[in-house]
């Protein structure tokens, strides 16, 4: 396995920051980085916001349910969906923006986790720890004010960046055969009960004992219930109504 490899299997999301500023060279480098991702048509649709000011730092922890490494991170950047930029082109050239498309919204928001995966891989190679904050989605239209985001743009997740100060183990991921096809469908669920024993014992060890849960109730408490329903009135009214 190389060097490559072994970082990207080796992710795990940090909670835990030392007191110590992400330097603004080492920011911009990790922003290149996902600037050098994969973006459809060359529609570059990712904006990020670096948020510097201590008030809307603490906010964003609010916001983001009260998660304090919002505010305590060595850096944070929001990262956002960005059509706002693609529609001034179009009528720099003469032509008129067609709002609404769902194709256009898939468009921006896979250009921004494509981004954004090649900032924490990149982050990670610098001896930083990540956190992808996708709790900004709370309260998303608090967080498209506070940062002063026009239409067609809103946020897509949160990341905090910062010398990590735990070590936690990597949670394991779902066996191979459950993920992987050959030229159809994998139906492995039969899996999925080893896989449960697994993620509890990983649980079990990572809290001393204090949670008890595994993937399948997981699931059950994520998809058998509403989920952040007022997104779809937020982003029809930032322009993105899905025709």
């Amino acid at each position: 396995m190389n060097d490559t490899l072994a970082r990207l299997q080796a992710h795990r999301s940090i909670r835990k920051f030392k007191d110590q500023p992400v330097p603004d060279d080492l920011i911009h480098e990790i922003v290149r980085c996902g600037q050098a991702a994969a973006t459809s048509s060359n529609i570059q649709a990712t904006t990020y916001i670096r948020v510097r000011d201590r008030a809307k730092r603490e906010k964003l922890a609010e916001l983001a349910g009260g998660q304090a490494y919002v505010a305590g991170a060595g850096a944070f950047l929001v990262l956002c969906a960005d059509l706002h930029r693609a529609r001034a082109a179009c009528e720099l050239q003469g032509g008129t923006f067609r709002e609404g498309m769902t194709e256009h919204f898939i468009l921006a928001t896979v250009d921004v986790a494509l981004a954004a995966q090649n900032c924490v891989v990149a982050a990670e190679s610098l001896g930083l720890g990540v956190c992808y904050i996708g709790a900004l989605r709370n309260h998303p239209q608090e967080v498209s004010d506070l940062l002063e985001l026009p239409r067609l743009v809103y946020p897509v997740f949160g990341l905090c960046l910062g010398y990590p100060d735990q070590d936690p183990a990597v949670k394991p991921r779902l066996p191979l055969p459950v993920v992987l096809g050959e030229d159809r469908y994998p139906e492995r669920l039969d899996l999925l009960p080893d896989y449960d024993a697994q993620l509890h014992d990983y649980y079990h060890t990572r809290t001393g004992g204090t949670k008890d849960s595994n993937w399948t109730l997981e699931m059950k408490a994520l998809v058998g219930r509403e989920s952040r329903p007022h997104m779809r009135k937020f982003l029809a009214d930032r322009g993105f109504t899905m025709e």
